[in-house]
């Protein structure tokens, strides 16, 4: 007997996933055979943590649950309500979705330990804008920002990021500054939480839950056979309430699915000072009359911002 059911993809290990009807939080093996094709998409993953899909799972016991040996067959992936991809790292046209079906991203970044990366997190930023995913940015190791350099530059990039319109919440993992509220932002919601390696993720998931630990993945031991954890995208539930996505540290982030004309429509400073551009389109960068521009040479929009989105339109037509 067959039986059809609804369940959310809690993690994915090539061909291999784990699924769950939330909000309960019973895990069961699942795999794909045959390909689901999503309608105009060109990702690698069809199936990504975070998509609600449909599963077949054959017993002719109603009560039996999908096992290792006999897992359920995922069949179909419903409507996103939103996703977060990125272009593959080499030049392909091939993307990757990351999550799917997000509440809010928090994009973690260190002012030194590693150095912020701006043009990357303007990158995550504005994918969050076009597939309509709300952001914050979350400042992990302020505990190591003790000298007046760090301190200024700190100070200098909340400036700049407030006034583009995010939330900038200042963090430690270790000595638990700004976890409870960061906690508290993540009750009852799916979010993602994503930034380049050595930003402290992994340690920020444990401050928040101290009973969870991405790094070693006893889900993937109990389940899948103990494959390694680090390089796979995966869903935990907190015990104070809510479910949050763990990547692994991403190098680079192209954007995926947007022309040349659209970019500035995704910073939302630069839309704000576009409605007073003398011609409509403007790419704000040689037309005269140009309020970003203007905007810009009074320091009411960032340069560093003016120059991640330059810095798009330069790479127009190849890995962005």
């Amino acid at each position: 007997m067959s039986i059809m059911n609804k369940a959310t993809v809690v993690k994915h290990t090539g061909s291999h996933y784990l699924l769950t009807r939330l909000p309960q939080w019973s895990l069961f093996p699942a795999v794909l055979r045959g390909k689901i094709r999503l309608k105009g998409s060109s990702s690698t993953n069809p199936v990504a943590v975070g998509d609600e899909v449909t599963y077949e799972f054959e017993s002719s016991d109603a009560s039996a649950m999908p096992t290792p040996e006999n897992p359920a067959v995922i069949r179909e992936v419903l409507p996103r309500r939103n996703y977060m991809i990125r272009r593959s790292t080499n030049l392909s046209r091939q993307s990757h979705v990351i999550a799917a079906n997000l509440d809010r991203a928090f994009i973690v970044v260190t002012m030194d330990f590693p150095q912020v990366k701006l043009p990357f997190l303007d990158r995550l930023l504005v994918t969050c804008e076009v597939y309509g995913i709300p952001a914050v940015i979350v400042v992990n190791k302020v505990d190591l920002c003790t000298s007046p350099e760090l301190r200024r530059r700190l100070e200098e990039f909340r400036a700049v990021y407030s006034g583009a319109g995010y939330g900038v919440m200042e963090v430690s993992a270790l000595t638990g500054e700004g976890v409870d509220a960061l906690r508290e932002a993540c009750r009852d919601r799916l979010s993602l939480f994503s930034g380049v390696s050595g930003v402290g993720k992994s340690s920020l998931i444990k401050a928040l839950d101290p009973s969870l630990d991405p790094k070693t993945g006893e889900i993937s031991e109990a389940h899948l056979q103990g494959k390694h954890t680090t390089t796979f995208y995966e869903m935990y539930r907190l015990a104070s309430g809510g479910c949050i996505i763990d990547t692994p540290g991403i190098r680079g982030f192209g954007l995926v699915d947007l022309s040349r004309e659209e970019i500035a429509l995704y910073f939302p400073e630069m839309l704000k000072a576009a409605s007073g551009c003398r011609f409509t389109p403007c790419t704000h960068t040689h037309e005269p009359g140009c309020a970003v521009k203007a905007a810009v040479e009074a320091g009411e929009i960032s340069l560093s911002r003016y120059e991640s989105y330059l810095g798009m339109l330069d790479e127009e037509g190849k890995y962005r």
